[in-house]
This record gives C-alpha cells, structure tokens and sequence, in this order.
C-alpha cells in the first residue's frame, strides 16, 4: 500500500519536467517559422514603424508592404493590389535571419483590417505578417470565406515545354507549368481560381489569374498544368510563382536564353542595307550625270580622202607576202603575167591553126 501511494507522488515531478520540456519545445519549433514583429500595433499616415523578423532564410532579400483586406490567419486576400506597392521597403536578413527595417505607415488602396506583409523577393517562397491598425483608414468586413477546402503543395513544381526557332527570333517564350496540390479543408473546391506571377530580378511578379476547370475533393489531390507566357524577345532570370487564396504555393526559376536571331537579323539589315543604298546612289548617280559633255566640246574630226586601190599600201607586216589584201601590186602582177601566159597560149595555138 506505501508503495501505491508513493507512485502518484513520485510521477507527479516527472509529469511537471515532462509538460516544462514539452512547453519549451514548442517555442523552438515556431522559431523555424517566419515571424513579423510591430514596434507598435496602431499608427497613423505619415508615421513610421519599425519592423523585425527572425527565422527567415539567411541573406534573403524581403519586401516589406502595408496591405489592406488581410488578416495573417487567411493572408492578404486581394493579393499585392491590395497593398500600397509605391511606399514599400526592401531588406535582407543577416546570417541568422534576422532584420530590422523602418516602414512608413501610408493608406493601402483598399479598406483595412491592415496588416505589414513580409515576403521573400527570390529562392524558396515564405511570407508572414503582422497586424497593424492604420488611424484614420476606413475599415470593412472581409469577405465570407465561402469555401472551406484549402489546397496545400503535395509535390515539386515543374515547367514543361522548351524553346524553337519562333522563339531564337524573339517569339514570346511559353512554358507550361505542372504543380501537385491537394484538398487538406473538410470541403471540395470546385474550379479554383489560381494567380500565376512571373518576375524578373528583384522585380515583384506581375499576376494573372487562372482558372483550373475541375473539383478537389476534401482529402484529395490533382495534377494542375497552367500555361506560363512571357513577352516577346525576354530573356535572362525569371521565377514563376504560383499564389492561390493569398498564399504563395510554389516558385520555379526559369532561365530564358537571349533570342541570337534577332541578333543576327540586325547584323545582317546593318550590312545589307547600307549595301543596297550604296548601290542604289550609284546608280542615280549615273542616271543623273550628263551623257556627252566632252565629245560636244571637241571639234569634227576631219576624214582623210581614200586612196585608190593602185596607191593603197601593199599589206601589213604582220601578214604573210603571200597572202596580202585583195588589189595589191603583188595580186596586180600576178594578173597580169597569167594574161600574158594566157595571150602566150593563145598565139601559139592561132599559129599551129595557121600551119
């Protein structure tokens, strides 16, 4: 029976270091998870707060925004219009992930509640925010979360496709982009409506909503292929993003190669045409230009009277003696003996007639 006893006593110091390690635990596990502290919950236009988080990725550059219709338990549910974009700051977090930055308090474009939305710029996406109560901004109910499924990332996302010859001539670059996503609510969501961002460098992404025909079941999972477009002749480092309900699912980089051919195209239009102007100047040139000016200025030439064929020089000195133009002194003589050869015959045959 003592030893009965005994047993709740001595248990009890066990359950207290117990529930103390398991209350100290707990701490430890959420400082892995970004977390946004206000110096101040309340503060009107015109005024400033200062702004710290820790347990973000170390060296990440953050966006820090004043944001209008959000709630950090449902996120900012209008996306980045619904925040003032123009007075936002930048910053990146030590080696430990911490920072410390001072955000000016203006009116984001749509009613509050407000909170100050953190984000990573590039890497791994993360966000969080904390509450911040703008003096003077009106404020409005936010809108009936009518769907109760929520949809978690369950797998890497991908882009399908590559580049061709339209694109190597600047044609606008297309990806499709492959995520696995899965129903963790206790509703289905029917035809979701997903917002695909694509940013460049530091620059924030430029969202487009889409919408994905199909209902996921509570408990359920589906494969979402979104096409992905960015404009013509881009090139470089771009991550696309994928955001639905306000929170961002996934990111992607994607390298976009340099479109050479339209290189080459300018290279060939800077030689060709300059070769074709040249060309057609010389030709306008010679149409322009007067046709005779240096013959009606010289003065008729004068013909000399032509020999008779008696006097004209007996041949050349590149000819052969033999062979010299026709009525020459050496073709005369030679008539002449062959008449006289002939009179010759001719005499000698009358006489034998005769004898």
């Amino acid at each position: 029976m003592p030893y009965v006893v005994r047993v709740p006593y001595l248990s009890l110091p066990v359950l207290l270091v117990l529930l103390l390690g398991l209350a100290g635990a707990g701490p430890a596990g959420a400082a892995d998870r970004p977390v946004v502290e206000l110096s101040r919950a309340q503060a009107g236009t015109g005024g400033s707060v200062t702004v710290t988080g820790s347990g973000w990725r170390p060296r990440a550059l953050l966006t820090l925004l004043v944001c209008g219709q959000a709630e950090p338990s449902r996120g900012v549910t209008g996306g980045t219009n619904s925040c003032a974009n123009a007075d936002g700051r930048a910053v990146t977090t030590d080696a430990e992930g911490r920072f410390r930055r001072e955000l000016p308090v203006v009116e984001p474009p749509v009613p509050c509640p407000c909170v100050v939305h953190v984000a990573t710029v590039t890497g791994a996406g993360a966000e969080a925010d904390a509450v911040l109560q703008v003096a003077g901004h009106a404020v409005e109910p936010l809108p009936a979360d009518r769907a109760g499924g929520r949809l978690s990332l369950l797998a890497e996302t991908r882009l399908r496709g590559s580049g061709g010859l339209l694109t190597w001539f600047g044609s606008p670059p297309a990806r499709t982009l492959v995520v696995t996503v899965g129903n963790v609510g206790t509703s289905p969501v029917k035809d979701p409506v997903f917002q695909v961002g694509t940013s460049h460098g530091v620059f924030a992404p430029q969202w487009r909503d889409q919408r994905w025909r199909g209902t996921i079941r509570p408990g359920g999972k589906a494969r979402i292929e979104l096409p992905v477009e960015l404009a013509a002749g881009a090139h470089g480092d771009y991550t696309v993003s994928l955001k639905y309900g306000g929170k961002v699912l996934a990111e992607h980089p994607w390298g976009v190669g340099r479109p050479w051919g339209v290189t080459l195209f300018w290279v060939l239009v800077c030689l060709v045409v300059p070769a074709a102007l040249f060309r057609a100047g010389l030709a306008v040139v010679d149409h322009a230009r007067p046709r005779h000016p240096v013959h009606a200025a010289r003065p008729p030439r004068r013909r000399l009277p032509r020999l008779p064929a008696a006097r004209r020089p007996s041949g050349l000195p590149w000819v052969a003696p033999d062979a010299g133009p026709p009525g020459s002194t050496k073709d005369m003589k030679k008539s002449a003996n062959m008449k006289k050869s002939a009179n010759m015959k001719k005499s000698a045959n009358v006489k034998n007639t005769r004898t």
